[in-house]
């Protein structure tokens, strides 16, 4: 692989570092400030919604769809160093450039797997950043790192679908803007292939039958920008037939297809996490001093810092190798490598965040800085679209089978 940008991704770099600088982290401070007087706390507040408008007048916009007929036309490699700019400022920035989840991975799957109907209905108003989505997959009564296990029904009765079941941790579902679920749950629970049992359907969030029970905190934060996590409940939600996505028996295909991309945008996020973390550390080394020596001459200090410029050259090289990957011999080809850099870089990370934290001291832990709050949403990511350990256990089986 070549590991230079191209012409496109260059320019498109340029563009969003210039935006990063002169209105997002400006931004951060108002978010909070301008969150504190609104009536909802889901809402986007004013500056959001004013980045929102300047990053679409910029053609930053929709940049993580690869189908040019939807968004950018980007290849991963081309989106990977994009969302590592993104991800230095989790909070405001993939959500004012249309590129946050869970969004982003319903829009793949109905650019993907919608009909003409599906896709005019709801991912044209997702694209033009009008509503926003959720994606119910988890459920708080079963281990849900086995999707297989999943519990909700999806009874077919005449020309409609009627959805029964729990779900937690269903993100976007707070906000005031999300408009429908995708919905995955099973079709044929006594099916025999247990890989063909499930199925995905577009449930409207006022369908009669569902319900937003509670929102769901992750570390104590409310998680604003992903538009909240909630758990809800669907009791006897009917939906038309025709708000089946794809074929019936297909959810769990579909799952499987939205997550790939879903977990190494995940990871090129995280690289711009670590790399706020660096910057931030480095800054606070070089002006504090503890017992009558400056931060940044302490032999601890400098061991992290090198440690941390180290590893994240190591997971950029992994992750871009996946996207790499991904687009030459596509998802099913680079699972391996998808697997590698799931497990890699989360818990890699938050120990990144976890030496810069210490460094700040209470200040780390505090809602002064971002550490804090970058530290929850990395370590959610160790469990966000499969825990480590069930990576871990593919990825092995993989490699012993080279040998049995």
């Amino acid at each position: 692989m070549d590991f230079a940008f191209d012409a496109r991704t260059e320019e498109l770099r340029a563009k969003l570092l210039a935006f990063m600088d002169e209105y997002v982290y400006p931004a951060e401070a108002v978010v909070h400030e301008q969150r504190a007087g609104l009536d909802s706390p889901w809402r986007n507040v004013p500056v959001v919604e004013e980045l929102k408008a300047e990053a679409r007048r910029q053609g930053l916009w929709n940049l993580f769809l690869p189908d040019s007929g939807y968004g950018a036309g980007l290849t991963n490699l081309q989106y990977a160093p994009l969302a590592e700019i993104m991800g230095r400022s989790p909070q405001i920035a993939p959500t004012v450039t249309n590129c946050a989840a869970p969004d982003t991975g319903n829009m793949e799957v109905l650019a993907q797997f919608g009909d003409e109907a599906q896709r005019k209905q709801w991912l044209q108003p997702l694209l033009a950043g009008e509503i926003r989505s959720a994606f119910a997959m988890t459920e708080p009564e079963v281990a849900s790192s086995d999707a297989t296990n999943i519990t909700t029904r999806i009874e077919r009765d005449g020309d409609e679908y009627v959805i029964t079941g729990r779900k937690w941790y269903i993100s976007g579902a707070m906000h005031p803007d999300c408009a429908v679920f995708i919905v995955m749950g099973k079709t044929d629970p006594d099916g025999a292939d247990i890989r063909r049992q499930q199925s995905m359907v577009l449930v409207p969030r006022d369908t009669p039958g569902v319900t937003i029970e509670r929102a769901m905190r992750v570390f104590g934060y409310e998680d604003h920008y992903h538009g909240g996590h909630a758990e809800v409940v669907f009791d006897h939600a009917r939906v038309p037939a025709s708000h089946l996505i794809g074929e019936e028996g297909g959810g769990f295909a579909i799952a499987q297809a939205r997550l790939g991309p879903g977990r190494i945008h995940h990871c090129m996020r995280l690289i711009g996490m670590a790399e706020r973390a660096i910057e931030l550390m480095c800054r606070r080394a070089v002006s504090r001093d503890a017992f009558g020596t400056a931060l940044a001459q302490q032999g601890v200090v400098q061991n992290w810092i090198a440690d941390a410029r180290v590893a994240v050259e190591q997971l950029r090289l992994l992750v871009l190798k996946t996207a790499w990957m991904m687009d030459t011999v596509g998802n099913r080809g680079a699972h391996t490598e998808i697997q590698a850099i799931k497990i890699a870089t989360p818990r890699t990370v938050v120990g990144i965040l976890d030496r810069a934290i210490q460094l700040y001291g209470a200040g780390g832990v505090s809602q002064d800085f971002p550490l804090a709050e970058l530290y929850a949403g990395a370590r959610t990511l160790m469990i966000a679209d499969g825990p480590d350990e069930v990576h871990q256990r593919s990825l092995a089986r993989r490699e012993l089978k080279k040998h049995l």
